[in-house]
């Protein structure tokens, strides 16, 4: 079966932009992550090119990214059969990215970035026993960081590899649980099919969050719950998260789009890899889910103060 690899042009190119914003950090223009986070992603995508595409035979001609866009919602096992033939990710997950920057900045505007960093500080100081004089230039250093333009632009690079990091290893999970399930995915298709299941509900849930964020009262809005989502479709509104972090965690983990979600996982696994009966797709996703409500519920144990 015919095999080709990625580039290496744009690995270098990314890499050498990393140097350039590290240089630039050095110079105090921006900060130093999101050049340090492109010299990482540089470095992953050449030692990923290594990693062969499989070539499908009869394959239907590769779908645009905008019917992609469109179809993921009204016809997913379409787009779906088509990323298995040209796996792609990169337009889904810079859609997931802009719209993860554009909340996150209008988040910290709305509600101000005094009001978040000390917050969360006084939440660090209390867990951590930081002396008062270091959380002081602590929160002078992270309000001004979250009014300076170029450190905020630079938020969207340190996003954009964030969730290209979480979904490499959602794809490495991928790979494994099919082969354990007796099927057979490529790296190429398993990334795109973990980027395009979760694209909807980013969304949706970064518009509607968008929306409430200007309609709700910000004093009514938690600094650090309210920085992921607003939109209440889940079982946590049931629990107070400072009576029970950790029950509050697991009922936010039920609610009508993580279930999307889920069906979209198992959609997209049944058609990107050969081999793969329904029930199997159902069940990966399934435990990819609880491998997530049990990561939520450990971080909530650890960190149950920062969400009370």
């Amino acid at each position: 079966m015919a095999i080709r690899t990625q580039s290496f042009v744009v690995p270098g190119v990314v890499f050498g932009v990393g140097v350039l914003l590290v240089v630039a950090a050095f110079l105090k223009v921006v900060g130093f992550g999101p050049g340090a986070a492109l010299i990482f992603l540089g470095l992953a995508l050449f030692g990923l090119s290594f990693i062969p595409r499989r070539a499908v035979e009869d394959a239907p001609p590769r779908m645009p990214f905008l019917q992609k866009l469109a179809n993921i919602f009204f016809e997913p096992s379409s787009v779906f059969r088509n990323l298995r033939a040209h796996p792609s990710w990169f337009g889904a997950l810079l859609v997931a990215t802009l719209l993860s920057f554009v909340y996150a900045t209008a988040f910290t505007q709305r509600l101000t970035p005094e009001r978040i960093v000390s917050f969360t500080l006084d939440k660090v100081v209390e867990q951590f026993n930081i002396p008062p004089e270091q959380a002081v230039r602590m929160k002078e250093q992270q309000i001004a960081d979250a009014k300076a333009p170029a450190k905020v632009a630079g938020n969207a690079v340190t996003t954009f590899v964030g969730l290209f990091v979480v979904m490499s290893l959602v794809a490495g999970l991928y790979m494994l649980l099919v082969l354990l399930f007796g099927g057979r995915i490529g790296f190429w298709q398993a990334l795109s099919a973990a980027v395009w299941a979760w694209l909807p509900a980013i969304i949706i849930g970064k518009v509607l969050s968008l929306v409430l964020l200007y309609v709700k009262d910000p004093d009514d809005i938690h600094p650090i719950l309210g920085a992921e989502t607003l939109v209440t479709d889940n079982l946590g509104v049931l629990v107070r998260p400072a009576d029970s972090p950790v029950l509050f965690s697991v009922l936010a983990s039920f609610g009508v789009l993580a279930i999307y979600t889920l069906w979209l996982t198992a959609t997209g696994l049944r058609n990107t890899s050969d081999r793969l009966s329904k029930g199997s797709a159902w069940t990966i996703a399934l435990i990819l889910f609880g491998i997530g409500l049990l990561l939520r519920v450990a971080s909530s144990a650890l960190f149950g103060s920062f969400i009370s």
